[in-house]
């Protein structure tokens, strides 16, 4: 069973390269169509192809850098890549938005002649290859970086369903003002979801605990382990999206019992958390409370 994880895991990287490939070639279709067509939203849907197939490509690449063993130099190896990539593509996205907002208040004011029919047919065509390339990814690891990756093909996804709409609309009704009015839209939704991505990475990057983690609550769990007095010190953080870090000074009753309370602490932490890189520090819980009266006799 491990040797089949591994070997999924290392196939990421070809199904991610594998797509950038479809991807990037249909977007060059969808290019050459919009402008022929006077479309914005399918321009606008090749744009997002192209920045799809940008950052599938840099996914590709950060999880093969991450796949990179430990060095003397990075210790902990090169997971952090991961939130890198999520990071970059998290702003590209923002920055493709901000050019479709200009562009479509720029297409409002000036209203241009669209072929409705070309639109329709080529973003549908779209449309089935992003909901291909969503089935793709969606079967491979959920780490952060092949949940930016989707979030870009999900993006492109609406923007293939604002075309198709626009595209009908306009061959039925001739109304072109929908064209750039449902980009508006499509950007409206990328930016929730890139925002969210772009917290998630940056949190990731200053190595905050993980968002679906409470320190007070792992903390409380780990000084109701039977010989365990208290918990202090404690520092949970990410190296990569999938592998979690944690670190903590243990006060115990008695070290002789501290294998028994140490093998409780692992188990809890995995079984519950999802933590299995642990690192932990016993303190004899009486030696602060001798020291103290040592000191207060002193005095």
């Amino acid at each position: 069973m491990a040797q089949s994880d591994e070997s999924d895991h290392h196939a990421s990287p070809r199904l991610l390269w594998f797509v950038t490939g479809l991807t990037l070639g249909y977007a060059g279709v969808e290019a050459v169509v919009g402008w022929w067509a006077g479309s914005l939203a399918l321009v606008a849907d090749a744009g997002h192809m192209v920045n799809d197939a940008g950052a599938l490509a840099l996914a590709a690449a950060a999880v093969w850098f991450a796949q990179r063993p430990a060095s003397r130099r990075h210790s902990y190896g090169f997971g952090r890549a991961e939130f890198l990539a999520a990071l970059v593509n998290s702003l590209g996205l923002l920055v493709l938005v901000a050019w479709l907002a200009v562009s479509a208040v720029e297409r409002l004011q000036t209203p241009q002649p669209v072929a409705g029919a070309a639109v329709s047919v080529t973003a549908t065509l779209g449309l089935l290859l992003n909901i291909l390339v969503a089935w793709l990814l969606s079967r491979g690891e959920r780490t952060l970086n092949i949940r930016a990756a989707l979030l870009h093909v999900a993006g492109d996804l609406l923007g293939s369903v604002a075309a198709i709409i626009a595209g009908v609309v306009i061959a039925f009704t001739g109304w072109t003002p929908i064209d750039p009015l449902l980009s508006l839209v499509t950007g409206v939704l990328i930016v929730t979801s890139s925002l969210r991505l772009l917290r998630e990475s940056l949190h990731g990057l200053m190595e905050g605990v993980p968002l679906h983690l409470s320190l007070e609550d792992i903390g409380r769990a780990m000084a109701a382990v039977p010989g365990v007095v208290s918990v202090h010190d404690l520092h949970i953080w990410s190296v990569a999206s999938d592998k979690i870090m944690l670190t903590a000074h243990v006060r115990v009753t008695d070290l002789r019992h501290w294998e028994t309370a140490l093998t409780e602490s692992r188990v809890l932490l995995n079984d519950r958390y999802g933590i299995d890189h642990v690192t932990l520090q016993p303190e004899f819980a009486g030696e602060v409370h001798r020291l103290a009266v040592r000191r207060d006799g002193a005095v």
